[in-house]
């Protein structure tokens, strides 16, 4: 169990023996029905980002080195959808799916239950917040060292009013001390034992969180209140579901970055990367580098090796080749695109068509062509997004909404192909200097342009990550100098990429 024995100014008094939990157990509810929804599944089982809620609210867990154990509590009758899920995930840490009771205050109990006896912490969350943070869960279990009891807020942006039964206005609290209060909430065991053991003899005892237990009935129990985000939502209402998926979307996955040079050789020695869009730009660097860890590495271009990546012949015979000289295919990456400025009024269909064609066929035909290979050797297909994927750009509208279908894509294809080991991932660069960008735009100031190469290192750190069905994304890190913008090559770099 790996925690931080932190204390702070406000801390309580701990007079007789230190807190020496056992363990930490994260106990997932997950007995809501869907009711507001309109749904005929319980809420948690609903797909978002290609996943059940439930599933990547677990994998928050799972990840988090703070949590040792996992109990789920799932709606009644729905126990097998749960564990099923669970089970195919590979979640090692949940040990207990078991149904959950018919309010709030009876899940806790049983939830305790589950738990045992001895000195434990335990997180209380909800099921269908999917977006919590490692973050939130280290800062609760860490406060536990100081705190009995501990609960998750954010300041609230709106006025609050108090209303009686008429709707009239009787109260506005001062905002700023006013927050709203999110999952998980933390304990340790003892505390919320004893609170719940009071509870149990007052007839009108009625809860809708376990906070409001320690408040109500351990009156003198201080209740820590870290911050928690905006982004941990609740998914209640059907704009919830539109308002996750989005988030999902938008979401950076963190890719570790290896310290010891030897780690990259040890996870690249006889690996083979096929690399389409490799003569320039990022594709280049990501070759040369892949090389230098002892990859064997296969770059196809139109330029260099006369690869159309939206003919399927051309990216059959491509992967051929490098399978006929090593046997296997771990990674194919697709930096190949094209970048054509102008009005879409004003754009001639042939120009539009090489766009659509290299932009977004190329890619859906490397990643059909690819998946025997891939599904091989357990191995991953990573495509290339930019940041205009989230909103599209005037004077450049094909290149920005075929961008935003490799990320769709990218989703897409990792759920279906989730089964089959293969990891799906796109990488989201900053504007970056590439001979397209310098085509497209010209030369551009020094220093606000991404290097491809550090484009590319981001991009191997990614291959030999777990991560699947991510959108990445790759900004200069505070103060980094970039090279000036990459000339112009003298034939047109229909193979390359830009950030």
């Amino acid at each position: 169990m790996t925690q931080d024995h932190t204390t702070g100014p406000d801390a309580t008094d701990e007079a007789a023996t230190p807190w020496r939990p056992s363990r930490t157990v994260a106990v997932v509810l997950a007995g809501g029905t869907g009711t507001r929804l309109g749904l005929g599944i319980p809420k948690q089982l609903l797909k978002i980002a290609g996943k059940p809620i439930i599933e990547h609210t677990l994998a928050v867990f799972e990840a988090a080195p703070e949590i040792d154990e996992v109990v789920v509590l799932m709606a009644t009758g729905h126990v097998p959808q749960a564990q099923a899920i669970v089970d195919k995930a590979g979640f090692r840490k949940v040990t207990k799916v078991i149904e959950g009771g018919g309010t709030r205050n009876d899940t806790t109990r049983i939830a305790l239950d589950a738990v045992g006896e001895g000195d434990v912490n335990v997180l209380f969350h909800d099921a269908v917040r999917p977006l919590v943070s490692g973050r939130i869960v280290r800062e609760c279990v860490n406060a536990l060292w100081t705190y009995e009891a501990v609960d998750v807020a954010i300041p609230s942006a709106d006025t609050i009013v108090q209303v009686d039964e008429n709707e009239c206005i009787t109260d506005i609290p001062v905002r700023s001390r006013l927050r709203r209060g999110q999952t998980p909430q933390a304990f340790r065991s003892g505390t919320i034992r004893e609170a719940y053991r009071r509870a149990a003899g007052d007839p009108d005892f009625a809860a809708t969180d376990d906070c409001g237990v320690v408040l109500r009935y351990l009156p003198g129990t201080p209740i820590k209140v870290i911050d928690g985000s905006d982004e941990n939502i609740k998914v209640t209402h059907p704009v919830d579901v539109h308002l996750a998926d989005k988030l999902f979307q938008l979401a950076a996955a963190q890719v570790p970055r290896q310290t010891d040079p030897r780690s990259y050789t040890e996870e690249l020695s006889g690996r083979t990367i096929v690399v389409f869009g490799g003569s320039y730009g990022i594709g280049h660097e990501l070759t040369e580098l892949a090389r230098r860890y002892g990859a064997q590495v296969f770059p196809f271009s139109r330029s260099s090796t006369g690869t159309h990546v939206e003919q399927a012949e051309d990216v059959a015979a491509a992967l051929k080749t490098a399978f006929d000289a090593t046997g296997r295919i771990d990674h194919v990456v697709v930096t190949a695109g094209i970048l054509e400025k102008g009005s879409l009024a004003e754009m001639d269909e042939e120009t539009m068509d090489r766009v659509l064609q290299v932009n977004f066929v190329g890619p859906v035909t490397i990643a059909r062509q690819s998946l025997p290979y891939l599904q091989q050797t357990k191995g991953q297909l990573l495509l290339y997004t930019s940041s205009s994927y989230t909103r599209g750009r005037a004077q450049y509208a094909l290149y920005s909404s075929t961008k935003a279908a490799l990320v769709n894509l990218t989703q897409a294809l990792a759920d279906e192909w989730a089964e089959l080991g293969i990891r799906v991932n796109c990488i989201n660069p900053e504007r970056t200097a590439t001979p397209m960008r310098t085509r497209a735009f010209g030369e551009e100031p020094e220093n606000t342009l991404l290097a491809a190469e550090t484009v590319a290192q981001a991009s191997l750190d990614v291959l030999i990550s777990e991560l699947t069905g991510q959108v990445i994304d790759v900004r200069r890190a505070p103060g980094e100098t970039a090279p000036q913008a990459v000339p112009v090559q003298s034939e047109r770099p229909a193979v390359t990429t830009a950030g």
